[in-house]
């Protein structure tokens, strides 16, 4: 998009549309403060996320003013328990919708309590802005009360940090804010403002965006790029001579809404494909040609078909290192092609023969675009890749007394049927909620991948709720994790959010403990949790929730499950698991695809034994 700057702002360094239709409150007096809400308003904001303090009390008065003379168009303004709640849960309504998801927070703590969900969300592409009170100007760097260096610790975790001491150019950075946030790889970005440029007193313009050159000129030659027709050539050649082709899909696919584009390529070019953690609803895991997640934790038929493939073709993905392990050796001898719409992205890991940097959505359509007369029958590979399915399918102990998560899990897909919104916690719970549930759609499956961050499932879960009303959302979490975050338990009574929490409670922190068992003779260090005393059902009594219920009995979990799911409000179902049970199957840390470890449960086509952990690996 091309922005021409007019005469009348090009002392404030401004961009500006002169076809645009002129704002209504254009040439009104205002505060910084109503600066600052009306532009949240003009973008689409109707929920906020934060808590409140000295130092960003002007805002959150402009909110409840703003609220007071628009009450058909309210920005709902909700209280989490921490900074860090409100963090995650302006993420959950961002993942879920692809929309901005906006928090509000003071200074010092109240803004460094921020940096784990700005980091989380920066590593996972997902688009956010803080705006955060800092102290004022005069008193900025002589650590005043509540003073803390917000632009400095920011600037290394978010796509974007603005430190907003002009005040003529408030709305222009909060704009810009959004522009940058959502605009090619989304991200985090923060806008620290000092108190009293909250309060200071200007002329609202109703338009225009800061002009950031290298920012504007690589954004303008990204929306001029094409896909050339040699190039074009050059990739359905590879495609051609390809005998045995592989979509590797991550979650730059969801996160530029390229699903229904990546699907059609899939079913139009007959080629199955693998998701990472971050990918997985891009195609639908019903599907015939869906062989669920790759990678550590990934289906055993998944890690066989990336072993097996001759031409991997990485769309919105990253060859992170859950999933390419041992690099030299991840898809051995195939042709790899990647697109992507990060230029850093490409080759930073895995060299590649083919690559185009696009957003998902635009390079998929060009590719089917350009191949609409490419013929080719893959059956024989769709055949052989079935056949994995069919020989090395997921599996867990079915025998004996204690319940085990995957069960759990199972049923719960028998109720949601993949149409759920899923958001989890992190660890082992997380693994097998991606192995064993099903997602239709995209966005349906939040979860913390890149960061992996404790904690993230039930404010993020909160959040999608409220983005998707009406809509069935769960929380599957683990004791370990949700612990971190259990104070938002209050949230889901306190503003009648109908979160389903569903807590896998192995009284442990199970994934580390797994490690321990592989790796470290069994040493518990710090991970056995049976000597705490936290009942998280009299916890969710207590903070107001309406069904709360223990299941320590498998043949007790199917009806508490169906109970659970058609509650009408929130609720909090507690199953007490096996503590010793391990995620299948595994590949250690910057191992190869051929040292994964399927367990006693899921068939392997070869024989591999866990080596000790050397001090190189880590989660």
């Amino acid at each position: 998009m091309t922005r021409r700057k007019t005469s009348g702002a090009q002392h404030l360094g401004l961009v500006e549309n002169p076809t645009k239709a002129r704002h209504r409150l254009a040439g009104t007096v205002m505060s910084g403060a109503d600066m600052v809400v009306q532009v949240l308003a003009d973008q689409g904001v109707d929920t906020l996320f934060g808590y409140s303090g000295g130092a960003i009390l002007p805002t959150y008065d402009a909110v409840f003013r703003y609220n007071e003379a628009n009450p058909r168009h309210r920005i709902n303004l909700l209280v989490p328990a921490t900074e860090q709640g409100a963090g995650f849960m302006a993420a959950g309504y961002a993942r879920s919708t692809g929309k901005v998801g906006v928090f509000l927070v003071t200074s010092g703590p109240g803004a460094t309590n921020c940096v784990t969900p700005i980091r989380d969300c920066q590593a996972d592409s997902v688009p956010v802005v803080l705006v955060c009170g800092q102290v004022p100007r005069p008193a900025m760097g002589t650590d005043a009360f509540q003073e803390a260096p917000i632009f400095n610790i920011m600037s290394s975790c978010a796509k974007h940090v603005f430190l907003l001491t002009d005040e003529t150019k408030i709305e222009a950075t909060m704009r810009t804010a959004f522009e940058i946030a959502r605009s090619g790889r989304p991200g985090p970005v923060v806008v620290d403002i000092p108190r009293d440029v909250q309060l200071s007193q200007g002329t609202f313009q109703g338009e225009g965006l800061l002009r950031l050159r290298g920012y504007d000129e690589r954004s303008a030659a990204q929306a001029r790029t094409r896909l050339e027709p040699e190039r074009a050539r050059a990739f359905f050649d590879m495609l051609e001579s390809s005998e045995r082709p592989l979509l590797y899909v991550g979650g730059g696919v969801p996160n530029a809404d390229a699903a229904p584009e990546l699907r059609r390529f899939a079913a139009r070019f007959g080629i199955p494909a693998v998701t990472t953690l971050m990918g997985i609803g891009a195609i639908d895991t019903t599907s015939e040609l869906a062989l669920h997640m790759l990678g550590m934790h990934g289906t055993a038929y998944a890690n066989y078909a990336v072993e097996d493939c001759d031409f991997l073709f990485a769309v919105g993905s990253r060859f992170d290192d859950r999933v390419a392990g041992k690099v030299a050796e991840f898809a051995h001898g195939a042709k790899i092609a990647h697109l992507d719409v990060d230029a850093s992205e490409i080759e930073k890991v895995k060299g590649v023969d083919w690559a185009y940097v696009s957003d998902a959505k635009r390079g998929l359509t060009e590719l089917l675009e350009a191949g609409k007369s490419f013929k080719k029958d893959f059956g024989p590979w769709r055949e052989h890749v079935a056949a994995l399915k069919r020989d090395h399918p997921l599996g867990f102990n079915t025998g004996g007394e204690r319940v085990q998560s995957e069960f759990v899990l199972r049923e719960l897909n028998k109720i949601t049927k993949g149409e759920a919104i899923v958001s989890t916690g992190v660890g082992q719970h997380q693994m097998w909620a991606a192995q064993y549930l099903d997602f239709k759609q995209a966005r349906h499956w939040i979860t913390s991948g890149s960061m992996g961050t404790m904690g993230f499932g039930l404010p993020a879960a909160i959040g999608a709720q409220l983005a998707n009303p009406g809509k069935l959302v769960i929380d599957v979490d683990g004791d370990g994790s949700i612990r971190m975050n259990v104070g938002e338990l209050e949230m889901l009574s306190t503003y009648d959010i109908p979160v389903k929490v569903l807590l896998l409670n192995n009284n442990g922190d199970g994934m580390v403990r797994q490690w321990q068992d592989l790796f470290y003779a069994n040493r518990y260090s710090g991970t056995d949790k049976t000597l705490h005393k936290k009942d998280f059902v009299k916890a969710a009594e207590a903070d107001g929730i309406g069904f709360a219920r223990r299941v320590r009995k498998r043949d007790e979990v199917a009806a508490a499950l169906r109970d659970f799911v058609a509650f009408k409000g929130p609720a909090l179902l507690e199953v007490m698991v096996d503590q010793n049970a391990h995620v299948y199957p595994m590949i250690g840390p910057g191992m190869a695809y051929k040292e994964m470890l399927t367990g006693k449960f899921i068939r392997s086509r070869r024989a591999v034994r866990p080596k000790k952990e050397t001090g190189g690996g880590y989660f």
